[in-house]
């Protein structure tokens, strides 16, 4: 009986000190998620932007060591 109010003490201590509650955690998880896809968004736009351009320099640079 002692045992397991201690453990239930310590798993309340655990969650207060480390802030981690099963509700945090998912926002925590949704947080990352919504950092990774405004990258993914920011990569996508950067590419269309200057793909063109990185294109023609990789295309000059093939062409000099073939010729």
């Amino acid at each position: 009986m002692f045992g397991s109010r201690y453990l239930r003490l310590r798993d309340r201590l655990a969650e207060v000190v480390w802030h981690r509650d099963s509700k945090e955690e998912g926002q925590g998880m949704v947080e990352y998620a919504l950092i990774l896809v405004l990258i993914a968004i920011v990569v996508i736009v950067i590419l269309t932007l200057v793909g063109h351009s990185v294109s023609d320099v990789f295309s000059n640079v093939n062409n000099g060591l073939s010729g």
